[in-house]
């Protein structure tokens, strides 16, 4: 059975939410029509969408575009209404355009901005040339509400002095990757409470209306905007998405901090063009890559944040029973492995770390991840770094043996308030790095035989893992 909030019903709701205004040929500018919080996400080889917030309703959000000229926005695309949901303070904007060509710049300007954008679409699969991509997981907002040089009661490991946020450092190296993936846990949100009681965010209110939850939203959507305006920013759900409070009293959550809402909102992933659900599983091509977002916290057996689940977060499910495991499998089978010889799929929970393993996940999806050949699975979770080797059901391969079973890389060091994690030792047999320090990978796909990382500290930008996947096929 669906959720209340499933992804049909979901649409529904908001559109029945958002303010009735009739619809205008040109809807004049306003202040509060000025796009903030610009944001995009591959739409298939040939398309982007271009999704932003309002602090009122657009009848029909538009964004002009052209290839060639900044200033002569000749083409232009829009979608219906936009959307807001209850204890949101602005409105959801997502326009997707099609028919571009692939890998080529274009500029853009959403309706009301008052500057120009540029974005550049999707490398065309089979695209052998190389090209680098960074990945993060667990990242929440930096400064007053989140992540600084001090900490409340029961966090650690602030930032020192002088240090660069992981935002900072993706900015310093924004010209050496093509997207960003993000696998779960943002802006963490649900930390407001939490940081309340521990007299980090005064005062303490639990019945503030949503407002410090929505205020953090915010904080991070506009903190990462330098980024997520010039560079797709591709999402997977982690626990802290769920809901207000990650589970600990469900009761102080308003409708509209329960069940992914805001996460459903904000975001619009390729799900349409990879026959995906919401935000939640899709996939896309990008170069000599097939590139496969799961959902770990919903929609399969025993999942951790469903009703009955281990998180108690009682989200999902999103589809019919056996949906994405279904949808997997499918798409796993449809890959081409001659044009995209590379195949990498993130989740946020893992199972092969040091300390506790989600099981559940790793039943749900590692047969099909061992059947298919995939090369690479991100995860993020853990609050620290740790690179493991390729591994099948717990033997472990050195990843520059050719191995035959998925290479698995932990990285939920981004940063968030509560700090870093230790992991558990003597650590598991797998695990081959690991790194207790704010960071974020750099991936390289070099030609269709070698794949690196690099690990870099956000608070200095310097090197402190690398490492390279070698594969033994034929490159055309």
């Amino acid at each position: 059975m669906f959720s209340s909030l499933g992804a049909a019903a979901f649409v529904a709701t908001f559109a029945a939410s958002a303010l009735a205004s009739k619809p205008l040929a040109t809807q004049p500018c306003s202040d509060a029509l000025v796009p903030t919080q610009i944001r995009l996400a591959y739409a298939g080889d040939k398309g982007m969408a271009v999704s932003w917030n309002t602090n009122e309703q657009l009848t029909n959000p538009t964004v002009y575009y052209n290839k060639h000229e900044k200033n002569v926005l000749k083409s232009s695309a829009k979608s219906k209404i936009s959307t807001t949901y209850p204890t949101s303070s602005t409105y959801n904007n997502h326009v997707v355009i099609s028919d571009l060509k692939p890998d080529t710049t274009y500029y853009y300007r959403p309706q009301c901005a008052t500057q120009t954008y540029t974005f550049t679409t999707a490398r065309s699969a089979g695209d052998n040339d190389e090209f680098s991509f960074a990945m993060i997981g667990d990242m929440g907002t930096f400064g007053p509400d989140g992540l600084s040089t001090t900490v409340g009661k029961g966090a650690s490991n602030p930032l020192k002095p002088g240090e660069h946020t992981t935002i900072e450092s993706l900015t310093t190296f924004k010209n050496s990757y093509d997207f960003i993936w993000h696998v779960g846990d943002i802006a963490y949100a649900d930390a407001w409470l939490k940081e309340e009681k521990a007299g980090y965010v005064t005062p303490l209110n639990k019945t503030d209306g949503g407002a410090e939850y929505d205020k953090i939203l915010n904080q991070f959507y506009n903190q990462t905007e330098g980024l997520s305006s010039a560079k797709p920013y591709m999402v997977g759900p982690g626990n802290h998405e769920a809901n207000c409070d990650n589970g600990s009293d469900l009761t102080i959550c308003l409708p509209g901090q329960l069940n992914f809402t805001g996460y459903q909102a904000h975001w619009n992933m390729p799900s349409a063009e990879s026959g995906g659900v919401g935000n939640f599983w899709y996939s896309f091509d990008h170069g000599s890559v097939h590139f496969i977002q799961f959902n770990t916290e919903t929609d399969f057996l025993n999942a951790p944040d469903e009703p009955g689940g281990e998180g108690a977060e009682n989200a999902g499910p999103f589809a019919v029973s056996g949906a994405q495991i279904a949808w997997l499998k499918k798409d796993l089978a449809s890959v081409n492995r001659k044009k995209t010889p590379w195949v990498v799929a993130a989740g946020h929970r893992p199972w092969y770390v040091s300390t506790t393993e989600c099981i559940e996940c790793q039943l749900a999806f590692e047969p099909l991840l061992l059947e298919y050949g995939v090369d690479l699975v991100l995860h993020g979770h853990k609050h620290f770094y740790e690179r493991h080797a390729a591994v099948n059901n717990g033997t472990a391969t050195e990843i520059e043996n050719n191995p035959k079973a998925p290479w698995y890389l932990v990285n939920g060091a981004a940063g968030h308030y509560d700090g870093l994690d230790v992991p558990d030792t003597p650590y598991v047999s797998t695990s081959r790095k690991v790194i207790s320090a704010y960071g974020w990978n750099l991936f390289t796909v070099h030609n269709c035989t070698h794949l690196s990382t690099q690990f870099i500290a956000s608070g200095n930008n310097t090197v402190l893992d690398s490492a390279t996947l070698i594969k033994k096929r034929s490159c055309k």
